[in-house]
């Protein structure tokens, strides 16, 4: 079976999760330089007035040159309880957010020093929640190709690249206001389908 090598992120796109789940066998790329503007850090969760950005701030800011295993989370400003208290408000009449409320909250409050600690953290907690069973390694590494019997994913899942489309594979809590969001974070799927939005991952003819 193949591998999946891609970048690690903060509580990634629901796309960027369907091909995770469809591959299961996940390489975290480490050593690749850090770059502003990208999922790594950040999220987008669809609120009542628009989409939401929530982001992680970074130690040195987001314009540093350090490679991926060495960028530390700043905590300065309290902005882990600025998230938990963003996503109690988007969610709280989400079918499903009260089962896994307080699960997110003490991941996120254990408060790592690095990011990329913090975004493997993420990516097994969802994938247990989910039942996905990932597993997952980290690159060795760099190197610019990936090796025979593995898939490139790097850099494919951005911001600038989060391309949207007008599907309606699940309910979502402010569509009727805001209409329906496409590909936001996996915390959206979880929270408003819970475990059985796995088969809307898994399924290829879904598209978010």
């Amino acid at each position: 079976m193949s591998a999946l090598l891609i970048d690690c992120q903060y509580f990634g796109s629901i796309n960027y999760y369907k091909l995770l789940f469809q591959n299961k066998y996940i390489i975290f790329e480490q050593y690749d330089k850090h770059q502003k503007a990208s999922f790594k850090n950040r999220c987008l969760i669809p609120g009542a007035n628009g989409v939401v950005s929530l982001s992680v701030p970074l130690e040195k800011g987001r314009d540093q040159k350090a490679i991926t295993k060495d960028i530390k989370i700043s905590y300065r400003d309290n902005w882990v309880q600025q998230h938990i208290r963003t996503l109690e408000s988007v969610y709280n009449r989400a079918p499903f957010f009260e089962y896994y409320r307080d699960e997110l909250k003490t991941l996120l409050e254990r408060k790592p020093l690095f990011l990329l600690d913090l975004n493997i953290a993420t990516t097994e907690w969802i994938s247990e929640k989910f039942g996905g069973g990932l597993h997952i390694s980290l690159t060795e590494s760099y190197q610019p190709l990936a090796g025979e019997g593995e898939i490139d994913g790097r850099g494919r899942f951005s911001p600038r690249l989060n391309i949207t489309n007008h599907t309606h594979p699940y309910t979502q809590v402010f569509e009727d206001k805001i209409g329906y969001q496409s590909n936001m974070s996996i915390l959206d799927l979880l929270s408003c389908t819970g475990k059985a939005g796995y088969r809307l991952l898994v399924d290829s003819k879904n598209v978010f």
